[in-house]
């Protein structure tokens, strides 16, 4: 039975319910059922008749009760609301239970629970009185999970109980909702990054350029079209309306690199680095989303969010809010790769690599640091957040502090703005150093020298 969609709660099936009810017999009618045997026998063995019918009474009511109990046919209605349906990691979400008795008898006592995962909390159950013919009960409850994923709520569950609770039967509904849980994010300070143009794409090419009759590209009439952008000499060699195309500005994109590489994290928890690198991804899409960016999401095996533009960018074609939801339905259940480079990743990027370049990665070997470094190469403008896992995983560690920052200054070399992320660092003040550093190598900086405050420990 789905929820919402009108239903019997009894079952179709007479031998197989009436089987189940008496499944259903409660401790209480067991132990009625029991006594009243004890009593018949005994009866029958002392030649007591007034015992013997104390005896069948006992024992017939918890039968009549589950013959009641199973032929009643109450119809009720069930639906499940998310409030929201897409809920950051350690907020709250609600949900609301709305049981309606479509049938024309009033129900009895009921017991409704809602089945969800034990990250989200305990089972809920609601007892809920007598319910009128039409009538209606409301309930909600709260669910909360600090571990961003997709979580089934349901199917949701009555129980039906006799007067004497004597019996209990328990029917599902069908219908499942899905809580999603996304990563943190942090509202970021609106900083202009090294070589990052800003707002519909300044510093890029236009789609269309009127730079004369000859550069006129026409276009069919559409309704609404203003017909002082008519061009009359196309109208007549193609034998219908046609008009001038207006320059169109376009966006300025930006691409979000996360590093999923199981080797890169050592750590693991909802305070890793890698749920750290999650939740730095996803505060960098709402970000760039705000400020008008085309953007595309990024990881190292080389899968792109999917979306209506056929170049993996999102924000052009589709709304901001739609585009933001799609990503952050994806960075929801996103998981470890079992991939060991980052070599896929830069092949889409040598393929489409025009725009800003925002990266969260790991830990880099030299043969990853050249990969990464020639990324730069094939972008206007590349931020790099590298984590150095020994920090994450147990503090400060000298021994790996040297090749962590060596694998920067490398990356600087290349052209990257290259910053360290020490743990449980917030986020925008580490965007707000980026948005101050130089891209390129430092003048007078080698290996450990780093020039910038906050680096390896």
């Amino acid at each position: 039975m789905a929820a919402g969609v009108p239903g019997p709660v009894d079952s179709g099936d007479a031998k197989g319910g009436l089987r189940s009810a008496l499944h259903g017999l409660t401790t209480r009618g067991r132990s009625f059922f029991a006594a009243g045997v004890a009593a018949a026998v005994c009866a029958y063995v002392l030649g007591q008749g007034d015992l013997l019918r104390v005896g069948l009474l006992l024992a017939v009511l918890p039968l009549v009760c589950v013959v009641v109990l199973h032929r009643t046919r109450y119809r009720v209605a069930g639906s499940r609301r998310l409030s929201p349906s897409r809920v950051a990691a350690g907020s709250e979400a609600r949900v609301h239970l709305r049981m309606d008795n479509v049938s024309r008898l009033p129900t009895g006592l009921l017991m409704l629970q809602d089945r969800v995962p034990y990250v989200l909390g305990p089972r809920p159950r609601f007892v809920l009185d007598r319910v009128e013919a039409g009538g209606r009960r409301e309930v909600s409850y709260r669910v909360r999970s600090d571990l961003r994923g997709r979580y089934p709520l349901g199917p949701l569950q009555l129980r039906l109980s006799d007067p004497f609770g004597m019996c209990e039967l328990t029917r599902s509904f069908g219908a499942h909702d899905t809580l999603v849980v996304i990563p943190r994010t942090e509202p970021l300070p609106p900083l202009r990054l090294a070589g990052e143009s800003s707002g519909y794409g300044d510093g890029r090419q236009r789609s269309l350029a009127l730079a004369g009759e000859d550069d006129i590209i026409p276009r069919g009439y559409r309704h609404g079209d203003d017909l002082r952008r008519v061009h009359w000499r196309s109208t007549a060699r193609y034998g219908e309306l046609m008009v001038r195309r207006e320059e169109q500005p376009q966006r300025a994109r930006c691409t979000v690199l996360l590093d999923t590489r199981r080797i890169a994290y050592q750590d693991a928890g909802p305070d890793s680095g890698f749920e750290w690198a999650v939740s730095g991804a996803a505060s960098a899409l709402v970000h760039m989303l705000e400020r008008g960016f085309a953007v595309r999401l990024l990881t190292d095996d080389g899968r792109a969010v999917p979306n209506e533009s056929s170049d993996g960018f999102a924000g052009s074609s589709q709304e901001s809010a739609e585009a933001a939801g799609l990503m952050m339905d994806t960075l929801a259940v996103v998981d470890h790769s079992d991939g060991g480079g980052l070599s896929r990743a830069y092949d889409v990027l040598r393929g489409n690599a025009e725009g800003l370049l925002v990266a969260f990665l790991g830990d880099l070997d030299e043969e990853q640091t050249a990969v990464v470094a020639r990324m730069r190469q094939r972008s206007g403008a590349a931020v790099a957040f590298v984590l150095n896992s020994s920090d994450w995983l147990r503090g400060s560690d000298a021994a790996a502090a040297a090749p962590a920052a060596d694998r920067l200054w490398l990356l600087r070399e290349a052209g990257w703005t290259a910053v360290a992320v020490p743990p449980g660092v917030e986020l925008a003040r580490l965007w707000r150093q980026a948005g101050q550093e130089p891209s390129g190598p430092q003048p007078g900086t080698a290996g450990a020298t780093t020039g910038f405050s906050g680096g390896w420990s």
